[in-house]
């Protein structure tokens, strides 16, 4: 993978085009920019797969360089190599698939190179992207901001959806994320794989296993990869679930 180095100060270039050197498969772009116009053009010439990105440079600095990148169909990853920790969230915001702190360890820039060895969130658009917005059928991945970064999950890991005030609980193979997304939006866009069993509650299809009656007289959904837990489903969908549970 061709990298390229953006950094106003000598030293911070020279160490960062050290470390990557050492690396087996990277290999640094030359020149390196020093700049955020620099770092523009540099990128329509040598079209490098990341950029190691400065943030506080003279000029446009690196997240007014990043959110360019962002306007564009193929951006290279973007991995923001700063002396500042403040950043991390507008960092995210524009895209980046990595956020080092310097001095940069190289163990932590070897993780973060792996993670743009995947294509970014901007280059994912049309893979993640709401199908509403797109135009195109439903996404095969789901998108969300977490304290790794941006997280991928594919749809048929998905477990199930559940509402609560502003956010989405998606649950899925490997644990839980929130997603800024209405339900009803999700409903619509993977009905085909998703049922809703309450009024906060979409599951998926093929992870239904039994419906079961309390004691109580509630009903209750166990699905698979939920380690015999089990959801509610409310007396309005009750019909509709078995009738779906029927036609599997």
């Amino acid at each position: 993978m061709n990298v390229l180095i953006v950094d106003d100060e000598p030293l911070a270039r020279e160490r960062l085009t050290r470390l990557v050197s050492e690396l087996e498969g990277y290999s640094v772009l030359e020149p390196s920019a020093t700049n955020g116009e620099e770092a523009l053009a540099l990128i329509d010439s040598l079209k490098p797969d990341v950029v190691l990105l400065d943030i506080r440079m003279p000029g446009l600095d690196g997240l007014q360089v990043a959110a360019r990148l962002c306007e564009r169909e193929t951006p290279p990853a973007v991995v923001f190599c700063t002396a500042h920790d403040e950043f991390a969230l507008e960092a995210f915001q524009v895209s980046a698939v990595g956020y080092l702190v310097k001095p940069v360890r190289p163990e932590h820039l070897l993780e973060a190179l792996k993670k743009a060895e995947r294509p970014n969130r901007v280059q994912l658009a049309a893979l993640t992207r709401p199908a509403a917005e797109s135009g195109t059928g439903p996404r095969s991945h789901i998108s969300a901001r977490t304290r790794k970064g941006i997280e991928l999950i594919p749809i048929g890991q998905v477990i199930y959806f559940i509402a609560d005030h502003k956010y989405v609980t998606l649950r899925h193979e490997g644990g839980e994320v929130l997603l800024d997304e209405p339900l009803k939006a999700l409903e619509d866009e993977f009905g085909e794989r998703f049922v809703r069993i309450h009024r906060n509650a979409l599951v998926a299809r093929d992870r239904i296993e039994r419906l079961q009656r309390t004691p109580l007289g509630h009903f209750q959904l166990f699905l698979k990869g939920l380690n015999g837990d089990a959801l509610i489903v409310s007396r309005r969908h009750v019909a509709g679930v078995r009738k779906m549970m029927q036609q599997l």
